[in-house]
């Protein structure tokens, strides 16, 4: 089976050697995505709730450059530097997933990327 890498210039670039997501079959794998601003490339406010949303929007427009979108997502892990803001993260992150949400982990960890607070990826189906 071969794999399709996934790029949008409506998601931060990867920082790395690693694609912003892979499209397998009818499967996509994102890269953990952070609160960078796409245009600006720039980590949006420092609070929680700001890079959450900023997070999954960033991840959405991953998932649409792949043909697929949140509604599709089947599994999650979001990372925490901070397992203490677990609560106002859920928060956000149920915004996004009102219905039907999808499996997720979800860990605190020593550190991530560029100072974020919090790093969300996700397995999902294209339709």
């Amino acid at each position: 089976m071969d794999r399709e890498i996934i790029a949008t210039d409506k998601a931060p670039a990867a920082v790395g050697p690693y694609s912003q997501a892979v499209r397998v079959g009818d499967f996509v794998f994102t890269a953990g995505q952070i609160a960078l601003d796409p245009a600006t490339g720039q980590m949006v406010a420092d609070d929680i709730e700001a890079q959450t949303r900023q997070v999954l929007t960033n991840l959405s427009a991953v998932l649409e450059a792949a043909g697929a979108s949140l509604t599709h997502v089947v599994k999650t892990t979001v990372f925490l530097a901070d397992i203490g803001e677990f609560k106002a993260m859920n928060g956000v992150y149920a915004e996004f997933f009102p219905d039907a949400p999808p499996a997720r982990s979800a860990v605190q960890v020593a550190a991530l990327p560029l100072g974020a607070r919090v790093e969300i990826e996700a397995v999902a189906i294209v339709p």
